[in-house]
């Protein structure tokens, strides 16, 4: 492992696999809908992590109905949220962050990512962009585009930080620097997404205010 330092204008967060967990909730909803739909062995898709709802349907369930299909899932997932974690060092990161200095940039829509945000009682950040509110979703850099913009930031100076591929490679051709973090994909699979440095978890990034921006240190593996 090797301590990084690193200077940046601001954070752009994934939520899910990045904040908060909720891999339980979205494959069991996930399943529920397929079922609701009729779709064959339901009971065992695959949930492909990192990527908006409309694109799920597309993989899972192509011609249905958009509006009622994306309502059915946003309510089955904002109903199932016993389970919900709150990842290592998400928490203590997100307090020590001035609000102008951060955002989240999710494929989840808002109103899930608030009611998600809520449950794991983590803070609510000033300023978001969710997946029911780009033209383009992750892999497409425009999420976290429009996320540099909101913290006035060029992209350049912003770190991205995310834990599935998809991600990676929005941050990374928005022009971002990314930071990976461990859980739903392997060290191997973001640094290949374009990740620059990977951390075991969020515990031990620490961020400090130097003058109009951040300094940033942790531990890469």
């Amino acid at each position: 492992m090797a301590e990084v330092k690193v200077s940046a204008a601001g954070i752009l967060f994934d939520m899910d696999g990045v904040l908060v967990s909720s891999i339980g909730s979205v494959v069991r909803c996930w399943r529920r809908w397929a079922a609701h739909y009729g779709v064959p062995n339901a009971e065992s898709i695959d949930v492909v992590h990192g990527v908006r709802a409309s694109e799920l349907m597309d993989m899972i369930a192509p011609g249905i109905d958009k509006v009622a299909g994306l309502k059915l899932i946003e309510d089955m997932e904002l109903e199932d949220l016993a389970d919900l974690q709150v990842l290592a060092g998400a928490k203590a990161l997100l307090e020590s962050l001035p609000q102008e200095r951060w955002a989240i940039v999710t494929s989840a829509t808002r109103r899930l990512l608030l009611g998600r945000l809520h449950a794991a009682q983590l803070p609510i950040p000033a300023r978001i962009i969710a997946g029911d509110e780009v033209v383009n979703g992750k892999p497409h850099p425009e999420p976290y585009m429009r996320g540099a913009a909101l913290i006035h930031a060029a992209p350049k100076d912003c770190i991205v930080v995310e834990d599935a591929p998809s991600g990676v490679g929005a941050g990374v051709a928005a022009g971002c620097r990314v930071l990976g973090v461990l859980g739903t994909h392997t060290a191997e699979e973001l640094r290949a997404a374009g990740a620059e440095w990977v951390v075991a978890s969020l515990v031990g990034v620490r961020a400090k205010v130097v003058g109009d921006g951040l300094e940033l240190r942790f531990e890469a593996v």
